[in-house]
């Protein structure tokens, strides 16, 4: 007779500190952020100061210069950082709009995956289960149309982005249509950033006479104050807004179609 070898006891607790971990590692990274002011550093005046500096190193170092753009990208996106419409722009200025706008919505992809598959993981599935009757329902049915419905808030850049992120994955969305609904979704609002981003020398330029206005003037308190938000025409809003609603008009005919057929 074989003896087989009892499995090893695996203590219940013990997967839920594997599931809790890529959470409290994101906290505490956030938390060091904050702690030492790492986040006003992406600002439109720090980029303001140095950016000559940074114009020289693209000019010297073009694909490594790439890459850290990339990495900075994504461990913004990843902490839920409020930064991606400004990294996106600042990427059209340094590498032009068509290769910053594709490395921008590559990594921006990349790092809502990263904070959709820990949420999911450490804080969706177990609050989805312990959510009442309703809420599962909601759940259920985003969960049917949810790619189409991801790509349509992805497409109006009104909704927070990180936003979308956490909804997504207290939703229980699947990681294949969320990275491709995130990708799809990304590529005209990244474009339309960059290409903003394209023509930032004007908009600067404008900013630094009033900031050196200010200073002769005897102030002080002399910031910068810039929205990305601003660069982007009404025209283009308007046109990323139908994109966005297009997006949900599968979901409405279904939805039409199916209390037809309950109404016949």
């Amino acid at each position: 007779m074989i003896e087989t070898q009892p499995k090893p006891h695996r203590p219940k607790n013990a997967g839920r500190l594997w599931r809790t971990l890529p959470l409290v590692l994101l906290v505490l990274a956030l938390g060091g952020v904050f702690a030492t002011g790492l986040h006003r550093s992406l600002s439109f005046e720090t980029f303001l100061r140095y950016q000559t500096w940074l114009q020289g190193l693209v000019a010297a170092h073009r694909w490594t210069m790439l890459g850290l753009f990339c990495l900075i990208y994504v461990a913004a996106v990843t902490l839920s950082l409020p930064v991606s419409a400004f990294l996106t722009t600042i990427g059209g200025y340094l590498f032009g709009w068509a290769l910053g706008g594709i490395a921008a919505s590559m990594a921006a992809t990349l790092g809502a995956a990263n904070i959709f598959l820990i949420a999911r993981t450490s804080l969706g599935r177990p609050l989805l289960e312990r959510a009442g009757a309703r809420i599962q329902g909601l759940a259920a049915g985003f969960r049917k149309q949810a790619f189409l419905y991801l790509l349509s808030l992805r497409l109006i850049p009104v909704v927070p982005f990180w936003l979308t992120n956490l909804a997504a994955a207290f939703f229980g969305m699947r990681v294949r249509p969320f990275v491709l609904a995130t990708q799809i979704g990304m590529l005209p609002v990244s474009f339309a950033f960059a290409f903003a981003g394209s023509g930032l020398d004007e908009v600067m330029s404008r900013h630094e006479k009033l900031r050196a206005d200010c200073l002769a003037a005897g102030q002080t308190e002399c910031s910068v104050d810039f929205r990305v938000g601003s660069l982007l025409t009404s025209e283009l809003m308007i046109a990323l807004a139908i994109l966005g609603i297009l997006a949900l008009v599968p979901v409405g005919l279904r939805h039409w179609r199916r209390r037809a057929d309950e109404g016949s």
